[in-house]
């Protein structure tokens, strides 16, 4: 592409981000009403709550809906940064700033020999697709904080692995980051970030670590995969409960701790498929940090008993950093991931009246969403262990050579 297209597709990109997102700052400033169940709730009431709570300085001890690690607090404090701002307009103003940072770094790295605009159109097409909802929930910082790392990861191992290792203290998933890491500087710097962080708060705020006993008796959340079964068993006499347990619409009642059990094993059957990726795996390129994060947190969020609409902003961030490479082959995955991003707003909040009462239209909307989920975790794998178990013949990454076997590896 010549220097005058290649401003022409910058200028459409940035236009298209800023027309999605205003339109997005408008849903959740409720100018316009999106359909469906509302849901800027989470922060004007749960976020806004605990907001509260954090600033005098404690975690909220006897409130079961508090799940995340500790450093989670910094993301529900940062609106006090605009004081001049109510709470929620402030969370979403930053949100939106998130947003836009992930862009900033997709985009930097564009130009790069290489690499491709392509990761940032899937960003700025993905977050859209899946409503206010992205706006409303704060795994859009925490994604902002990943994006960065796998950008970070090829060049500088420390720098990934330091974010990974606070990412996760804001969320846990940013640890499946370091899946794809082959350089010891990436985990040490990731476990004593995290070490680091952790300690900080356990000192500094009681409550810190509360969290771990908050999940006890969670159910099995209505929007996962292992939920179709409970969906379409209510049609045929089962008697089980919908209702709102530690924060999330679950079904609960007989069998359901066999459907969770399920979906524990599925989880340990794809950790130990990352494992033999990992020792089976011999090429390790530019993208290959990228791609099997984006495997990894797809497999684990497609066995979680809890899939929740704001989880598919992860998958959409790391779908962009693959893109970001030309040799990357996650296309088709990411292909499915933007599918699925358009039937997750439909779901909800759109449909999800339909999804709580089991109804045969939001049990097609849950089986082609998590499907095609299925379908992309399916696709990325092959992918993955096609470009660095059996490929014979790729232009390697050249970085640094492996001791062992001379194989160029990064990260």
């Amino acid at each position: 592409m010549d220097r005058t297209g290649g401003r022409r597709a910058l200028a459409l990109l940035l236009v298209t981000w800023g027309a999605t997102r205003v339109v997005l700052l408008l849903f959740v400033l409720k100018v316009f009403v999106f359909p469906g169940a509302d849901v800027t709730s989470d922060v004007s009431v749960i976020y806004q709550g605990w907001y509260e709570v954090l600033r005098h300085g404690t975690f909220p001890l006897d409130d079961v809906t508090w799940q995340y690690p500790p450093a989670a607090a910094l993301a529900i404090l940062s609106p006090g940064l605009l004081p001049f701002l109510d709470y929620p307009t402030a969370f979403y103003v930053l949100a939106c700033l998130a947003d836009l940072v992930v862009l900033s770094l997709l985009l930097y790295t564009g130009p790069r020999p290489g690499r491709t605009l392509r990761g940032a159109w899937v960003w700025v097409l993905g977050v859209p697709l899946l409503g206010p909802t992205v706006y409303s929930r704060y795994d859009l910082m925490v994604t902002a904080v990943a994006v960065a790392a796998l950008l970070a990861g090829a060049r500088h191992p420390r720098l990934m692995g330091a974010l990974a290792g606070f990412g996760a203290m804001v969320k846990v998933w940013p640890a499946l980051l370091l899946v794809g890491a082959v350089r010891r500087r990436a985990w040490a710097a990731a476990a004593g970030t995290a070490g680091a962080v952790g300690a900080l708060f356990a000192v500094a705020m009681p409550g810190a670590f509360s969290f771990l006993t908050f999940q006890r008796d969670r159910g099995t959340e209505v929007e996962s995969l292992g939920a179709l079964v409970l969906h379409v068993a209510r049609h045929f006499g089962w008697h089980g409960e919908v209702l709102l347990n530690y924060g999330s619409i679950e079904f609960l009642g007989p069998h359901v701790k066999a459907v969770s059990t399920a979906a524990l094993l599925l989880t340990v059957l794809a950790f130990g498929w990352l494992l033999l990726w990992r020792l089976s795996a011999v090429r390790f390129r530019s993208h290959t940090l990228a791609d099997a994060a984006f495997t990894a947190v797809l497999m684990f969020t497609v066995t979680s008993r809890v899939i929740s609409p704001q989880y598919m902003v992860w998958l959409v961030g790391l779908a962009a950093v693959c893109l970001c490479f030309r040799a990357s082959r996650m296309t088709l995955p990411a292909a499915l991931l933007l599918s699925a991003a358009f039937v997750t707003v439909l779901e909800f909040p759109v449909g999800f009246s339909h999804v709580v009462v089991s109804d045969w239209y939001g049990i097609v909307l849950l089986l082609l969403r998590n499907g095609l989920l299925v379908a992309a975790t399916v696709a990325a794998a092959r992918a993955l262990w096609h470009s660095t178990v059996t490929e014979d013949t790729a232009a390697p990454f050249p970085s640094q050579p492996s001791r062992a076997t001379g194989t160029p590896v990064s990260s």
